[in-house]
């Protein structure tokens, strides 16, 4: 590894969270010296308040689902309540381990981790309390915060950072956005046993999917008993001794014990010293080439802060490529559309590539094909007792550009949809690969055959 002289590093990093320390971990792995600089928690808001967290919670959900349904698989079980300490408990404890491993990581690596807030002081040096850390090179990696559209949080009114440590259900529950954070705390507190309202802007629940998946995912949270609106906004929240009062621009209102704001996250930059380094900030957020590089040299910038995708493995995956960008390896760019991405709501949505709609822009109606496989046909998905649908989108007479995903556990098999769709496979590529049966896996098979012109278990 690279000699440290005082604070002088080959890379200072700003921010210990998905990109922050994965950025670390390669870059000592490279041979560079590397200064980690976070306020909180190594591992930021996926680890603590974000991924892991909420799928803990989601995972104490189908657990409680299960309990209630125990007839149907013919096991008799009852479902006596929800004790939030204990899910809280089970949920720390997850953190805890997770939090503990990535620890020994770090300090495995040699990594200088520096406690503290920083600021950018100029391009090349990070000043915390009171102290400066200069880098050949600087990466900034400061993540997200909560939007809140104006509100003002506290009391009933709540972001999800506050929903993770409720010590108990809320009988009714408003959720204001209906995009992945809402859509997953709804399926939670359903389980839990709360009358659940979910108010959306825009047209449809998870407007950033495919069509043919918000269609789905709305008629199971119809069944599931989970109330939605779409396509009206609020106008005002207000509280009361009691409750919550949410009004709609429609003119309707909704009285209820808790309000949930998930609007989605924006930048977190301000005050962080960005523009008076040169650097250009447009609404927060800190635009890059390709290559994650700045506007000014040998400062770059990776994950949530970055427009686009808000995932933790995006940050991840941006981390990586700053560490050996910097190396001088020449890593292949990160493009988002080749990102998967999960919904961890029940039924779990899982996508990956251009969306129908998408691929009938960029390509043209006539030069887009499309084959959707309903899981009716599948083994596995009947013994789970799931609906959903495995959607292949391709160009024509060309490779898979798409894959969207729809039912129970579909999230494990984004693995493979990502290979399709990232390696360019054609159908005939997949097709002749021999899936195991019975799994959720093998919708993926069937869709490729019936896509490839020789469907098994669906119609042509």
């Amino acid at each position: 590894m690279a000699d440290v002289a005082g604070n002088n590093f080959d890379i200072v990093i700003l921010g210990g969270g998905s990109g922050g320390y994965a950025c670390a971990l390669r870059a000592v792995q490279l041979g560079k010296s590397v200064a980690l600089i976070e306020k909180g928690k190594l591992g930021g808001t996926c680890l603590h308040t974000g991924c892991i967290p909420t799928k803990a919670l989601l995972h104490s959900a189908e657990v409680a689902d299960l309990s209630r349904e125990g007839d149907k698989y013919g096991i008799k079980s009852t479902f006596d309540g929800v004790d939030m300490p204990a899910v809280n408990a089970y949920k720390d404890g997850v953190i805890d381990r997770l939090y503990k491993g990535l620890q020994g990581l770090i300090k495995s690596g040699g990594i200088t981790v520096v406690e503290g807030e920083g600021k950018l002081v100029d391009p090349k040096t990070v000043e915390v309390n009171g102290e400066r850390y200069t880098g050949t090179n600087v990466v900034l990696a400061t993540g997200s915060v909560s939007r809140t559209l104006g509100l003002d949080i506290g009391g009933r009114v709540i972001t999800s950072s506050e929903a993770l440590t409720m010590s108990e259900v809320p009988d009714k529950v408003v959720i204001i956005g209906g995009s992945v954070i809402g859509v997953e705390f709804a399926s939670v507190w359903k389980s839990f046993g709360a009358d659940v309202t979910i108010i959306e802007g825009l047209p449809t629940l998870i407007p950033l999917e495919d069509p043919s998946l918000s269609k789905q995912l709305e008629r199971a949270f119809r069944k599931r008993k989970i109330n939605f609106k779409t396509g009206v906004k609020f106008s005002s929240v207000e509280q009361t001794e009691t409750g919550v009062t949410v009004s709609l621009e429609d003119g309707t209102t909704i009285d209820t014990d808790l309000v949930l704001v998930a609007v989605g996250r924006g930048p977190n930059s301000a005050g962080m010293g960005y523009e008076e380094a040169g650097i250009t900030v447009d609404r927060g957020w800190v635009p890059t080439n390709e290559r994650l590089a700045t506007n000014v040299d040998g400062v770059f910038a990776v994950g949530d802060l970055v427009p686009g995708l808000q995932l933790a493995h995006r940050g991840f995956a941006h981390g990586i490529f700053v560490a050996e960008e910097i190396a001088g390896l020449n890593p292949q760019p990160v493009i988002d559309s080749g990102i998967p991405r999960v919904t961890y709501c029940d039924p779990e949505i899982a996508s990956v590539g251009l969306t129908e709609p998408q691929a009938r822009e960029k390509y043209g109606d006539d030069k887009v094909e499309i084959q959707d496989y309903n899981l009716g046909g599948n083994g596995k998905s009947q013994i789970l007792g799931t609906a959903g649908s495995v959607k292949l989108v391709r160009e024509k007479d060309g490779p898979i550009v798409g894959v969207h995903m729809i039912g129970a556990r579909y999230g494990e098999q984004v693995g493979e949809a990502s290979l399709m769709v990232n390696w360019e496979a054609y159908p005939e590529d997949v097709a002749q690969f021999i899936h195991a049966h019975p799994t959720q896996n093998e919708a993926l098979g069937e869709a490729a055959l019936a896509l490839a012109g020789k469907p098994l278990h669906s119609h042509a």
